[in-house]
């Protein structure tokens, strides 16, 4: 069985363009079967989008980025995006959207976690984890988050209410000196962790 969160996701590719207006833009983004939300834009995902804090000379890291929304509309909002996903056909996607939606302060690399970006720091790393993945990988995005930050910098993550929001919350109010709700609808909750 081979999910979005797998390295090589199995299955015929499919793919369908979505057309999405979001915080006074407009994009096209190719998605893809075997990647995360086919068709659409999830509901957690707006949720985050809407709600996301960004900054004009923020380098932001995109945490599993899918086919690629988080980390594209950021792009319009801050200096830098750094993209990254395991699923190779989500990174190939992604790649493709960027080229669509004429992003070019954005990259997207392929890998676990945080290895795509060791050694580097980032003022804010946004992400919609994958919650099915299990508990250790969401154990593992928030505690090691710190690291990868400057000072002041954030995690934001959106989780489904009823699956893991309390488990992410206590997580980061141990990791993090403050933590704040940006964001609650449709059944998910965004949080954001202060370094």
């Amino acid at each position: 069985m081979s999910h979005y969160y797998s390295e090589t996701p199995g299955g015929p590719l499919k793919t369908k363009t979505i057309e999405v207006c979001i915080r006074g833009y407009c994009f096209k983004f190719i998605t893809a079967s075997g990647v995360f939300s086919f068709g659409k834009l999830d509901r957690g995902t707006e949720l985050l989008i809407e709600s996301m804090v960004l900054r004009p000379n923020w380098r932001v890291f995109d945490l599993g980025c899918g086919y690629g929304p988080i980390g594209i509309v950021a792009s319009r909002f801050v200096e830098y995006v750094v993209m990254s996903d395991i699923n190779r056909r989500a990174v190939s996607i992604a790649r493709k959207n960027l080229k669509i939606n004429n992003v070019t302060n954005a990259e997207v690399r392929w890998g676990n976690l945080y290895e795509p970006v060791k050694g580097e720091k980032f003022h804010s790393i946004i992400t919609n984890p994958p919650i099915h993945a299990g508990k250790e990988i969401l154990r593992e995005i928030v505690i090691n988050a710190p690291k990868y930050l400057h000072d002041g910098g954030m995690l934001q993550i959106v989780v489904k209410t009823k699956l893991g929001a309390k488990f992410i919350k206590s997580l980061m109010e141990d990791t993090f000196t403050e933590v704040v709700e940006l964001a609650k609808g449709s059944g998910y909750r965004v949080y954001a962790g202060i370094a």
